[in-house]
């Protein structure tokens, strides 16, 4: 490297973003993801003791997959190469194999390829790898942001260890964003800035786990915002909101706005409103509330509010529940929108409801009188003597799969918990009712 060279590197690290310049150096920098690198995990051992085996780095952008690559190069004695999956090409791998079997049969030295979206990799360009990862030309490092059991090659996977990298938690963006503006080395602290507390709070929730975009916000605000009087550059909630281009909105996740939203939500559901539905779960949505807890109201309302007038409706946001869980955002507000709006427009009865508050209220007042014998087990070997299951009529030996006996223990015959309207699929079980002579 000349003296041009030199120069040339130096300026690219002054100049590169701030998410880029404050990329952890050390394991013990790295904050968050310690499921995996805590001292006592197998990763950060292995990185420790330079004996790394082939990863494949798995996680939502701006969780640290490249940063985790960064430290590994930065700690192990092996060669560290770097190419991307998106421009990369055969040739580009040719030349990193045989980089790798130089270093391998004329220094003893071991090579680290890291492919950065390794599953932009086709088959052809993955099997190209296998047979240099498995005879250990190559130490692997692959980071992918999708599930790399439906998008890496299972060949590639079988030799590889799997490591799922989280979205960080708030307290680690707050983390981050505090040694951004106090670094004077590689963050803002020359700049002399100060960020409000609830700016700090508003860009670790609205960033959604991803640094990289908290770090690029916290940027933009120092280096665009005039210094105060007292010669501060005071990053306040309006600064923060224009420079993560997010709106402030008023939601307090474990205040009365919280409660006053889903509130609203959930009545403008049961009073078959979707437009009104909707408005309530776009504001939570863009609150950053937790999509897992919207999906438990509405399987909530579907079963109390919709019941069997639809039974339908319960299918849907149980399936919308489990889907979110599975895809996250922002494609899971997709998911919500439909079954709220399923919800919102079936047609509504809380039959069902009732039914068990009546039920566990006679079992909460009354006596618990004996269950009748002829519906007692009869399986068990003293059941016959005791005449347990004696005179059980079985429905199905009878028309219509229907046969009148006696259920309910004695002094509850007749007693009705369950009483179907005459909405939606209810007015078909009135009429099934009505055909058996049971609604009489």
């Amino acid at each position: 490297m000349d003296l041009f060279d030199y120069m040339r590197e130096k300026n690219s690290e002054r100049e590169a973003p701030l998410a880029s310049r404050l990329r952890p150096r050390t394991l013990d920098e790295v904050v968050g993801q310690q499921h995996i690198i805590r001292k006592d995990k197998l990763l950060y051992r292995a990185i420790k003791a330079d004996k790394l085996s082939s990863i494949i780095l798995y996680g939502p952008p701006g969780t640290g997959k490249t940063t985790l690559a960064k430290v590994i190069a930065n700690t192990t004695s092996a060669e560290f190469l770097q190419i991307n999956a998106t421009s990369a090409g055969k040739k580009d791998m040719e030349e990193v194999v045989k980089k790798a079997k130089d270093n391998q049969g004329m220094y003893e030295k071991k090579t680290i390829l890291f492919i950065d979206e390794i599953h932009r990799f086709n088959k052809g360009q993955q099997d190209y790898l296998l047979p240099y990862v498995e005879d250990g030309t190559v130490i692997l490092i692959g980071a992918t942001t999708e599930n790399p059991y439906f998008e890496v090659n299972s060949a590639l996977l079988s030799r590889s260890s799997i490591f799922e990298l989280k979205k960080l938690s708030t307290d680690d963006i707050k983390t981050l964003l505090k040694r951004a503006l106090s670094d004077e080395e590689r963050g803002l602290g020359i700049y002399n800035a100060k960020i409000d507390d609830d700016a700090l709070e508003f860009l670790a929730d609205m960033s959604n786990g991803d640094a990289r975009s908290a770090l690029k916000a916290i940027e933009l605000g120092v280096l665009t915002t005039d210094r105060s009087d007292d010669g501060i550059i005071h990053i306040t909630i309006e600064v923060a909101s224009e420079c993560i281009q997010k709106r402030v909105v008023a939601y307090d996740k474990s205040g009365d706005n919280h409660y006053d939203t889903i509130s609203a939500f959930i009545k403008s559901m049961r009073g078959s409103d979707p437009d009104a539905a909707i408005y309530y779960l776009a504001r939570m949505l863009y609150a950053g509330e937790d999509i897992k807890f919207i999906a438990r109201r509405i399987m909530i309302c579907a079963a109390e509010d919709v019941g069997m007038a639809d039974p339908n409706a319960l299918v849907v946001a149980t399936s919308a529940a489990q889907a979110v869980e599975r895809i996250g955002m922002p494609e899971s507000q997709i998911i919500l929108a439909e079954a709220v709006n399923y919800v919102a427009t079936a047609p509504k009865s809380n039959a069902s409801y009732m039914s068990v508050a009546k039920a566990m209220d006679e079992v909460k007042r009354g006596k618990t009188p004996p269950i009748p014998t002829h519906l007692q087990d009869a399986h068990y070997k003293s059941a016959a003597k005791l005449g347990h299951g004696i005179g059980y009529k079985y429905a199905h030996d009878y028309p219509n799969h229907y046969v009148d006996q006696q259920y309910l223990p004695d002094g509850l015959v007749g007693k009705k918990f369950y009483e179907p309207t005459e909405i939606g699929y209810e007015e078909k079980v009135r009429q099934y009712f009505d055909k058996l002579g049971k609604n009489s």
